[in-house]
């Protein structure tokens, strides 16, 4: 991979953790506060929903410092090593911890009672947010252990042509 792609990908890679700092320090802390002004029976949901969503944005920044050692690698030409795949593991971990806890949030929106200020179509748009996020995150599990097993075979055939060669 040429240096300016791997340069190029450290540096979104840098901004999105940084983006995702400024989220779990002031967005997500600041949008709870806000709701809660807005609509003072949402008092109860706010830091326990808060929390999750901070811990999902910490998921992503674990997959993407992964995929930041991934790139080291890459620039190394050592990709097909088994260091590789503790790496892939990682994102696999983040991303299905990701997923558990979109899982418990669309769970706990789907049976608690949860008072609305309008009909109640908010809370019927979080479910359906928050039933996609439990899509996407397991396609992106069994995307990741799909390439895991790619890479799996790449790096048992990279050793089998040292050994010839």
């Amino acid at each position: 991979m040429h240096r300016f792609f791997i340069a190029a990908l450290r540096a979104v890679i840098a901004v999105a953790i940084l983006i995702g700092l400024f989220g779990q320090a002031v967005v997500i802390p600041a949008t709870a506060a806000d709701e809660v002004d807005r609509f003072p029976p949402y008092a109860p949901f706010a830091v326990p929903y808060a929390a999750v969503a901070i811990a999902g944005v910490a998921c992503v920044q674990v997959a993407l410092a992964a995929v930041w050692m991934l790139l080291t690698m890459v620039q190394r030409d050592a990709i097909f090593t088994p260091r590789a795949f503790r790496w892939v593991d990682t994102v696999i971990g983040a991303a299905i911890v990701a997923t558990l806890l979109a899982i418990g949030v669309t769970g706990h929106l789907a049976v608690a009672e949860i008072p609305s200020p309008d009909d109640g179509m908010d809370v019927v748009s979080a479910l359906g947010a928050a039933t996609a996020s439990v899509g996407v995150g397991a396609a992106f599990v069994m995307l990741v252990v799909v390439m895991r097993s790619l890479l799996r075979k790449a790096t048992e055939l990279q050793t089998e042509m040292a050994e010839v060669v």
